[in-house]
């Protein structure tokens, strides 16, 4: 029975109250503790002239400066995931493509659509994996980098964030870097052991990582890396 369990969301706020939205209408509690702040850089464009501009996130999109965003509006745009889509559709990208599912099938899309020496845009956040720029590189684009956002780590959670903490059943991880901050918070709150105890619910394997060197064993992975399938994970593993 999961009706009424409470799950814990470790993102920052403007993508965990999707995430929350979507647990509540399956029954759950949500407790929002967030270990990320993201912020805008206020970063300008880059000097162009660019064939086309990539994103690989949401907020890379939504928090482009608005000059940025005037200079660019008008590249063809290449996007991983719906939610990178509809930001970008409502920042007025008329040349946005449609998404693909992962970086690495945009990756062979850019390979099959890019001819070399082509100038890209990479909108991004200061924090990132290296695989889109290496996969740019390897098909000889030449690539500049618009750090539109950061993702800052919060030092701790408050008093009444912890104690909400000690009420959960279950947690989502979206990414390694929350996950491994989430571990880190829970010690100095005081959680280590709590957490032990509940199940954590992660995007991948590489999203577990951290959790597992943190010692904790009640760990289960989504089939793929989408949030359809981690909240299918969730409803199986708190049915245990």
């Amino acid at each position: 029975m999961t009706m009424g369990k409470r799950v814990a969301l470790f993102r920052a706020s403007e993508d965990a109250e999707r995430s929350a939205a979507l647990l509540r209408s399956r029954g759950f509690g949500v407790v929002m503790a967030p270990v990320l702040d993201i912020v805008a850089t206020g970063a300008a464009a880059p000097t162009g002239p660019f064939d086309a501009a990539v994103a690989t996130s949401a907020n890379a999109v939504l928090h482009l400066a608005p000059a940025a965003r005037a200079a660019i509006a008008g590249l063809p745009l290449y996007l991983v995931g719906c939610r990178a889509a509809r930001a970008a559709a409502d920042a007025g990208f008329s040349r946005a493509l449609a998404p693909a599912p992962d970086v690495a099938a945009l990756s062979a899309r850019l390979r099959e659509r890019l001819a070399p020496p082509a100038r890209v845009l990479y909108l991004a956040g200061r924090d990132r994996k290296d695989a889109l720029e290496a996969a740019l590189a390897a098909i000889g684009a030449h690539t500049s980098v618009l750090e539109t956002y950061a993702a800052q780590a919060r030092e701790g959670w408050s008093e009444q964030e912890a104690a909400e903490l000690m009420g959960c059943a279950a947690a989502l991880h979206y990414s390694r870097r929350s996950a491994a901050l989430a571990a880190s918070l829970a010690g100095r709150a005081g959680l280590a052991a709590h957490f032990a105890t509940i199940a954590h619910v992660c995007l991948s394997e590489d999203v577990a990582a951290p959790l597992r060197e943190a010692g904790w064993r009640q760990i289960v992975c989504a089939d793929a890396p989408d949030e359809t399938h981690l909240l299918m994970v969730l409803d199986q593993a708190l049915r245990r």
